[in-house]
């Protein structure tokens, strides 16, 4: 029984170390992400989302793992987002920008769903449809252009670029 209460509560020296080190991480990951290019979380392309998750797992592993020391996840965390800011930059060379992010896909073009767009996008009628009563359309027919962007957004631009469609 003894056994099984310390397999559960553990003991407090282990909490405090744990709980020192997951805030010195904190504190870490703080610093390396206020040297870092800031985005907006939605302006986040997939590797932005990659690099936070695996930051997100440094931290915790990190934090409770008795075999893993502060400066091993400081590293870890550190060559992490170094790796990050060169994909940032790599994608302004236009080579690589077109690996790195996922392309524009039209989705309608006067009125006409793109369906095989629309499949690589994986997107059903219904979300496509959803998409629409949200920004005030009631079909692909009143729509001249509906764009799924780069970061997962969707833009609708009107006939006339001046005058952008309603809910765009």
């Amino acid at each position: 029984m003894n056994e099984l209460i310390h397999d559960l509560i553990g003991d407090w020296h282990t909490a405090v170390h744990a709980a020192i080190k997951a805030a010195a991480l904190f504190v870490m990951a703080v610093i390396a992400f206020r040297l870092t290019t800031r985005r907006a979380i939605a302006q986040f392309a997939p590797f932005d989302w990659v690099a936070a998750v695996a930051v997100g797992a440094i931290v915790g592993r990190t934090a409770t793992a008795s075999d893993a020391s502060w400066l091993t996840g400081t590293a870890a965390l550190v060559s992490l987002l170094l790796v990050h800011a060169g994909v940032t930059r790599l994608r302004l060379v236009p080579g690589f920008q077109r690996f790195i992010d996922p392309p524009l896909r039209v989705l309608i073009h006067d009125g006409t769903v793109d369906e095989v767009n629309l499949a690589r996008c994986g997107m059903s009628h219904e979300d496509l449809a959803a998409v629409l009563r949200q920004a005030g359309y009631r079909s692909p027919a009143d729509v001249h252009l509906e764009l799924l962007e780069s970061r997962g957004m969707v833009s609708f631009v009107g006939p006339d670029d001046r005058h952008p469609a309603p809910g765009g």
